[in-house]
């Protein structure tokens, strides 16, 4: 049996490379791929892969976004984050997204073919050799102690027009994007802001690459 899988990263070098990896298996056959979050979700909702291996930091749309997006739309699809981000935050934030498996890019090679094929029968898959028990109890420890995550303030809608604006994007530009109005998108900005506890522009840059949502090239 071929397992379907898309590739979502805004490298398409990294792209590239997962394709040739993953077509040397006779088993593994890529059928689309993207170079942004919600082009992403979009193709996966019409193609719905076995699997999406999907870059964390994603523009227009995060990877732990897209992410919520496709398992909410197609439950069949397994998610695989792939992240240069090995903090407690990120991992537990990609699986409570319903992200299968977690790979730090350092460690990608023969190791996304394995957590392709892991997920696919529908196990868990985190880089490092951590075992599907310990994967649980990592998940139970961390959310009994993590402090609240200030995303969980922000409506979906909120966190997309922060991604778009800490991008750099102008009022009318994320309107266009979200086909919103420009009194809309300033509404929900002024909204996010109070709700972070920043007043200005830097701070949300700063906000955002803190918890993943941007990073730094």
């Amino acid at each position: 049996m071929t397992i379907t899988v898309f590739l979502a990263d805004d490298h398409a070098v990294v792209r590239d490379g997962l394709r040739f990896l993953l077509e040397a298996q006779p088993d593994i056959r890529v059928i689309g791929d993207a170079n942004n979050g919600r082009k992403t979700v979009e193709l996966v909702e019409q193609l719905c892969p076995d699997v999406v291996v999907m870059d964390i930091a994603m523009p227009e749309l995060n990877g732990i976004e897209a992410t919520q997006k496709i398992c909410a739309a197609c439950s069949d699809s397994q998610v695989i984050i792939l992240s240069m981000y090995s903090t407690d935050e990120h991992i537990l934030r990609a699986l409570q997204a319903g992200a299968r498996g977690y790979l730090l890019k350092e460690s990608a090679g023969i190791e996304v073919v394995n957590a392709v094929r892991a997920v696919h029968t529908k196990h868990r898959y985190l880089s490092q050799k951590l075992s599907e028990k310990m994967i649980d109890d990592y998940c139970r420890v961390l959310e009994s102690t993590r402090p609240q995550d200030p995303l969980a303030l922000l409506s979906p809608r909120e966190r997309e027009v922060l991604v778009l604006v800490v991008e750099g994007k102008s009022s009318a530009e994320v309107a266009a994007t979200l086909s919103l109005s420009i009194k809309t998108v300033n509404t929900y900005r002024s909204r996010l802001m109070h709700k972070l506890g920043i007043s200005n522009l830097p701070g949300l840059v700063k906000f955002a690459i803190q918890h993943g949502l941007i990073q730094i090239e």
